[in-house]
């Protein structure tokens, strides 16, 4: 996977709203919430151009059974893929445009996810450090994209914790 920063594309958001919308459309009631999380979902900020999407969900043995549905759409089921209780789902392949997160509602996850969001949107500073970072990442990591996030991971873990106590706060 190539490991690319652009900079920040103001028609991210329409992309995930109308893919929020066929989401919706063939998940019906089993997609309670539909968030855009991720370096896409923080106007400014550089990021690899896909955007990452958390679907909570009621039951994960449900979405299971909607494979074929999510094929349909372009997308990849991957499972777990290192995360319990996360559904995977890649759309694109190797040149990956969307990636979806599902959790049942109330996991951890989608707390965090969304409160480093949130943080990183009312935190510029904080907002172009973590740019610097992924742009320098990206320069150094030869598009091997584990080394890419291996170099991003004690960042995140950092601002993550700034965040959810920011957010409890709030």
């Amino acid at each position: 996977m190539r490991v690319e920063i652009v900079e920040s594309n103001p028609k991210w958001p329409d992309e995930f709203n109308f893919e929020k919308l066929k989401l919706k459309e063939v998940l019906g009631e089993l997609a309670l919430e539909i968030h855009h999380i991720g370096s896409t979902s923080i106007p400014g900020l550089a990021a690899k151009p896909i955007i990452d999407i958390i679907i909570e969900i009621s039951s994960l043995s449900a979405l299971d059974q909607q494979t074929s549905v999510m094929n349909s759409l372009g997308y990849e089921a991957k499972g777990e893929y290192g995360i319990d209780g996360r559904r995977y789902f890649i759309k694109g392949g190797s040149d990956r445009s969307h990636q979806i997160h599902a959790f049942k509602t109330g996991d951890s996850n989608i707390y965090r996810h969304i409160a480093f969001r949130d943080y990183l949107q009312s935190h510029p500073e904080v907002m172009q450090e973590y740019a610097i970072l992924k742009r320098k990442l990206a320069k150094v990591c030869n598009d091997d994209i584990d080394m890419y996030c291996d170099g991003k991971d004690e960042f995140i873990k950092l601002q993550e914790s700034k965040a959810i106590m920011w957010r409890s706060n709030a």
